[in-house]
C-alpha cells in the first residue's frame, strides 16, 4: 500500500472513539461534530440518510447542504456548508420555550420532548441557523395514484417508508398521522438513537468525501478533539455568543 493512502477509514476511528465515550461517566462527555467545508462535495448524501433515518416528512430537513458560487468569471467554484443544528452551548431556542419542551442534555445536545412541544414555533423564531423545522403533517406520497398493487400504489408505497414510526430519541413513535410528532418543532439531535445503540449519525456514516467527524471533544484521543486544534476551523456567526457545538474547517 502507497504511503500516501490513509492506513484505515475514519469512521474506523471515529467508532473507537464513540466506543470509549460510551464507556465514560455520560457528565463528562460532550458530543461534538467538524465538519470538513474543503471536502464537502455537496453530494447531499448526508442529506437523504438524515432523511431516511429519522423518517422525516416533507418540509423537514435536519441537515440541509448549502450551496454558494464564489470567485470571478471565469475563476468561479461551488461552495457547499452543510448545515444541522449547531447544538449551542448558550442556545437561543431553548430560552423562548414557554413550557421547557426544548433543552441541552447532559451530553450538551439540544433536545426536544415532543409530548411537552404545544407547537408555538417561538423556537423556530429565535434559533438564528433556522436549524428547527415545523412538522404539518404532511406526505409525500399524498397526491400519487392508489391501486392494487404492491408496485404502484400510494398505500404501499406509503407502508414502505412513511408510515413507519420514526424511532428518534430512542422511542417508537406511533405510525404517522396518529399524533407526535406531527404538530411539533423539530430538529437534528445528534441521532441519540444511535449513539446509544453504539452507531454514529447517520450524516456522518453516509458521507460519500468523509467530511463529517464525529465524537466526544472532551477526549484528548478522539479525532474531533484534534480536528479543533486546527488553524482551519471556525463557527458560524461567533459574534451571537451561542457557542455551536458544530465546527467547519475553511
Amino acid at each position: 500500500m502507497g504511503t500516501t493512502l490513509p492506513s484505515e477509514d475514519v469512521l474506523v476511528r471515529m467508532q473507537r472513539d464513540l466506543k470509549r465515550a460510551l464507556q465514560r461517566d455520560p457528565k463528562h462527555v460532550r458530543w461534538t461534530m467538524v465538519i470538513d467545508q474543503g471536502k464537502c462535495t455537496g453530494c447531499h448524501a448526508c442529506t437523504l440518510g438524515c432523511v431516511a433515518e429519522n423518517k422525516l416528512p416533507p418540509g423537514v430537513v435536519y441537515r440541509p447542504v448549502i450551496e454558494e458560487e464564489v470567485g470571478r468569471y471565469p475563476a468561479v467554484r461551488r461552495r457547499f456548508l452543510p448545515r444541522p443544528c449547531m447544538h449551542c452551548q448558550n442556545p437561543p431556542c431553548t430560552k423562548v420555550c414557554p413550557v421547557t419542551a426544548t433543552y441541552a442534555n447532559a451530553q450538551g445536545v439540544v433536545v426536544v420532548d415532543y409530548n411537552r412541544c404545544i407547537g408555538c414555533r417561538y423556537c423556530l423564531v429565535a434559533c438564528p441557523y433556522s436549524a428547527r423545522t415545523s412538522d404539518f403533517g404532511e406526505w409525500y406520497t399524498k397526491e400519487t395514484p392508489d391501486a392494487p398493487s404492491v408496485l404502484l400504489g400510494r398505500t404501499a408505497a406509503a407502508q414502505s417508508y412513511e408510515a413507519h414510526p420514526s424511532t428518534e430519541y430512542g422511542r417508537r413513535w406511533p405510525q404517522r398521522g396518529t399524533g407526535s410528532p406531527i404538530g411539533n418543532a423539530r430538529k437534528c439531535h445528534f441521532c441519540l438513537h444511535r449513539l446509544s445503540a453504539g452507531m454514529l449519525p447517520a450524516c456522518v456514516t453516509t458521507c460519500t468525501a468523509r467530511a463529517t467527524f464525529f465524537g466526544d471533544r472532551n477526549d484528548p484521543e478522539s479525532l474531533v478533539y484534534h480536528l479543533l486544534g486546527s488553524p482551519r476551523v471556525f463557527v458560524l456567526k461567533p459574534e451571537l455568543g451561542t457557542h455551536p457545538a458544530v465546527y467547519y474547517l475553511k
